[in-house]
């Protein structure tokens, strides 16, 4: 698979004499592939049912001419004045039940069907012009579904449509008032006995907010269910009409830390996933790293969080198909503070990208906006079209490229369970402050990294483990049964907990007691949530930290805390069971004593490695040199050997 380097470029943004000389440099610079379109809809059609293409048949023409591919994006982020005007119940509404306005972007509802035929409209205008044309390449519907919080939507449309959804969730005989559905059913999955809570139809199960204290979590949960569904079917309509008219591949631009609609059930819809890479963005806005940390890594990223996600959306895209479809280039405009990167990092997290699998990394964007919301956020070139710093780092790239040999993908040793429901579930019922599903993955994550490993993210449907030394499926707090069996019958040494198999679908504590493993009595009788202040020291080094349970049962204590209490069991053959979050140590002490075949390496501070099929890169996030096995990896620098 050969790797390509693109940009992101608006050409309704310029005056249409400069097209073709940005073109002739994007080709000169050797890029592959130009994103165009995904917010121009109001240029596409000024009023409703007046198109005007040809403005971008002629952008579309020039950038072709000039060797380079178009990704064609569907513009639907951005609906106009004029569709907002029309239907003005298509507005967001948040969790305080006030209106998202006009006025910037996403100002959408998923769940209002008059916008989904607006949307169903333009998209088909797009596909029935574009579909054949040569120069359009793959295509991207919306764009980064769930920014700015609105995957959630509370509003009118989308209350009558959660109702509807839980009729077909709970099926059966009429109920109360004769309309489809089991209210019954829903009400005892529920346990709406709890507080009198009981419904005689759906018609009167709100949404859940503006409630006086804390719902029901199974209404809670069902509800992050329903609007993750809605996402999908949003998505799918587009797919289906870009598919009807074009044999282009189709990708969507996910985002980093964004977890509230299930990309993997988005992503089966799609040919490739991409998502949006702000290193130094993201650092600040949603790590949640400590501020000691991000003053560490304000000009590189953190080490992980990068390499994290192009796991992840390598697992999300068909055959492992994924790109960057946004990288940062410099300093953005809207974290809490936005640093430029340190000199070299630009190509750092370029190279990185690749070492995971991406087919192409894109740029955002090709030239600084001098005007709206977006000009504080770099470019490869500034606003008067002078070469800005990431230039050279992306000519230096290209230069590498060029001697570089084809991606050649592998299969890493180690394997994470990632499950969006999961974390649905933990964002419902976190039991402590700054706790999350996505955070515990990722510290397990890290932890793997520091010992110099590489990882592939599995989804939650996988059974078949063939390959892999370790397996970990920390904090699904949903297990199904031929899940756990798969799991139990692995070559794979497995890691699970805390939490891990702690609900039913529906939400309700089963019986037995979690985590029910089979053929063993471990048991979780106790769980608490742990003061930042007062982790738990573990026996020989290690801390349980944000989370702790008390376990009963189960077989070989793997190590135990300061006091005596286990705290990682054998619960199987080669199942470990681990009732804390730990810390780093406390993490990586257990992925030494369960799977002590692994070729583990402690890793100096900033520096990871990865492995692919034919080479192996260490990439040095620190800001000091670093040495390896008897070779300099300089500060924001990349040392690669072949295999």
């Amino acid at each position: 698979m050969k790797r390509t380097l693109g940009v992101c470029y608006y050409p309704e943004h310029w005056p249409e004499a400069q097209w073709a000389e940005d073109a002739a440099r994007m080709a000169t610079l050797g890029l592959t592939w130009v994103r165009i379109g995904e917010f121009a809809w109001k240029r596409m059609e000024p009023v409703e049912g007046a198109y005007d293409f040809d403005w971008l048949d002629r952008a579309i023409e020039t950038l072709g001419a000039a060797g380079l591919k178009v990704v064609l994006g569907t513009p639907t982020a951005t609906p106009p004045a004029w569709v907002a005007a029309k239907h003005p119940d298509m507005l967001p509404v948040d969790a305080d039940g006030r209106v998202r306005g006009y006025g910037s972007r996403r100002h959408y509802c998923f769940s209002h069907s008059g916008y989904l035929e607006e949307c169903r409209r333009i998209v088909a205008q797009l596909a029935e012009r574009y579909g054949k044309n040569p120069y359009v390449a793959a295509w991207q519907t919306d764009n980064e579904y769930s920014c700015h919080d609105t995957t959630l939507s509370y509003s009118e449309c989308a209350k009558r449509a959660f109702q509807d959804w839980l009729r077909v969730q709970f099926p059966g005989p009429a109920s109360y008032r004769g309309n489809d559905g089991d209210i019954d059913a829903l009400n005892a999955a529920w346990g709406n006995v709890f507080w009198s809570m009981d419904y005689d139809d759906f018609d009167q199960i709100g949404l859940p907010n503006l409630t006086v204290t804390e719902v029901n979590p199974a209404h809670a949960h069902a509800f992050r269910r329903f609007s993750s569904d809605q996402v999908v079917a949003f998505n799918r309509a587009q797919v289906d009409i870009i598919r009807a008219c074009s044999d282009a591949p189709i990708a969507h631009n996910y985002m980093g830390r964004t977890t509230d609609f299930d990309h993997f059930k988005v992503g089966a819809d799609l040919d490739i996933a991409s998502w949006d890479s702000y290193p130094l963005g993201f650092l600040e806005d949603r790590s949640g790293m400590s501020d000691a940390h991000k003053r560490a890594y304000a000009r590189q990223g953190d080490p992980d969080f990068q390499a994290f996600h192009h796991d992840l959306y390598r697992a999300v895209g068909k055959d492992g198909r994924w790109w960057v479809m946004e990288q940062q280039p410099g300093p953005v405009n809207w974290a809490p503070y936005n640093p430029a990167p340190l000199p070299g990092m630009v190509r750092l997290w370029t190279w990185e990208a690749f070492a995971h699998g991406a087919e192409a990394v894109c740029y955002f964007r090709w030239r600084q906006a001098p005007f709206a919301q977006e000009q504080m956020h770099a470019g490869l070139l500034r606003p008067d079209s002078v070469e800005a710093e990431a230039f050279g780092e992306a000519a230096q790239v290209m230069e590498e490229l060029a001697q570089s040999p084809d991606v050649s993908p592998a299969q890493a040793p180690v394997a994470i369970m990632f499950d969006y429901d999961a974390d649905a579930m933990w964002t419902v019922q976190p039991h402590g402050a700054d706790l999350s599903y996505f955070g515990l993955v990722f510290d397990w994550y890290r932890a793997c990294r520091k010992l110099g490993l590489s990882v592939d993210i599995l989804l939650p449907t996988t059974r078949d483990f063939e390959g892999y030394a370790l397996v970990l499926a920390p904090g699904m707090m949903h297990m199904p049964d031929d899940l756990k069996s798969a799991l139990g019958q692995a070559k794979a040494e497995v890691i699970l907990g805390p939490r891990s198999a702690a609900r039913d679908t529906h939400f309700c504590i089963p019986t037995p007691l979690p985590p029910a493993w089979p053929g063993s009595d471990l048991a979780v009788s106790r769980v608490q949530s742990i003061r930042p202040d007062m982790p738990i020291d573990i026996d020989g080094g290690g801390q349980v930290i944000g989370y702790f349970e008390q376990i009963t049962g189960g077989g070989e204590v793997v190590i135990q805390t300061a006091d005596g209490a286990p705290a990682a069991v054998r619960c199987d053959a080669g199942v470990t069971y681990v009732a804390g979050w730990g810390d780093d140590a406390m993490h990586q002490r257990v992925i030494r004593a369960t799977a002590p075949n692994l070729a583990v390496r402690e890793m100096p501070d900033g520096l990871r490695r990865r492995a692919t099929g034919s080479e192996i890169f260490w990439f040095n996030y620190s800001t000091k040199d670093v040495e390896i096995d008897g070779e300099n990896v300089s500060a924001s620098g990349i040392l690669r050997h072949n295999i």
